[in-house]
């Protein structure tokens, strides 16, 4: 069975991953940044310290792996949302979004792979956004929430360079946005009250389609970047990709 391992795994999607692949019986750790969740299976193996937003994250994460074995399958799953506006940027919300899902990648992936345990017919997936995706804003959403946009743009610019760098060893790397979803990081910056309208899915939901979308990914769509539930809880699919119902599922997302 696969090694699977999950960035970010104490909340959310993260939590929700670790568990869905631990019930089907693979070796599955998950990373925590300080203690490991309540209640998880006994089976999950936690590793605590880790914050990818920390320049030590990847070799602290490498060391603790100690590369006795390959990494089948990497998920970037960590996370952090500050809502901004035009009239009330932040400074470090903004530094902080960057560091978590642009400049901490980097270096986790890049240990990883020094310490030898990422090879041939592995896959990197980090989790970003349509939010990221420049084609995908349109006048109807209005502007505000920089750092949040900028910041899951720049990911995904970092998985398609990871995914150069890395094509030659036969490492996969993909991008995603794996849904909207109904969690505290939505509902605290207020998007709670577009999850009806917008399609918003539980955790579970997302981590399953994500899993499934995972188990196809390979190394012809290195460096891609999906919505492996399609277009549905995508507000502005149709004003910029035409009707939903002449889109797939999963759909390739434009940068």
């Amino acid at each position: 069975m696969p090694t699977v391992l999950v960035v970010g795994a104490t909340r959310g999607l993260g939590l929700e991953l670790v568990k869905q692949y631990a019930a089907r019986g693979d070796t599955v750790y998950g990373t925590a940044r300080s203690n490991k969740p309540q209640k998880t299976p006994n089976s999950i193996n936690w590793i605590d310290g880790i914050d990818i937003a920390e320049e030590s994250a990847g070799e602290k994460l490498a060391k603790s792996l100690d590369g006795s074995h390959k990494l089948d399958i990497v998920i970037l799953a960590a996370g952090y949302f500050g809502f901004e506006t035009f009239d009330k940027p932040d400074f470090e919300k903004e530094l902080l979004m960057y560091k978590t899902s642009a400049v901490g990648p980097v270096f986790i992936v890049h240990h990883l792979f020094k310490a030898g345990l990422l090879a041939k017919g592995s896959k990197v997936i980090i989790v970003s956004s349509e939010s990221g995706s420049i084609t995908l804003r349109h006048e109807s959403e209005g502007g505000g929430n920089y750092g949040h946009h900028a910041s899951k743009a720049a990911s995904n610019m970092v998985g398609k360079l990871l995914s150069l760098d890395l094509k030659e060893h036969g490492v996969a790397v993909g991008l995603v946005h794996p849904a909207f979803m109904r969690t505290e990081m939505t509902k605290g910056v207020g998007f709670d009250k577009y999850w009806d309208a917008g399609g918003a899915v539980t955790p579970d939901v997302s981590a399953k389609s994500l899993i499934e979308f995972v188990d196809t990914f390979d190394i012809s769509k290195t460096g891609q970047y999906w919505a492996p539930r399609g277009p549905d809880d995508i507000g502005n699919a149709e004003h910029v990709l035409g009707p939903k119902d002449q889109l797939s599922t999963p759909l390739q997302l434009p940068w």
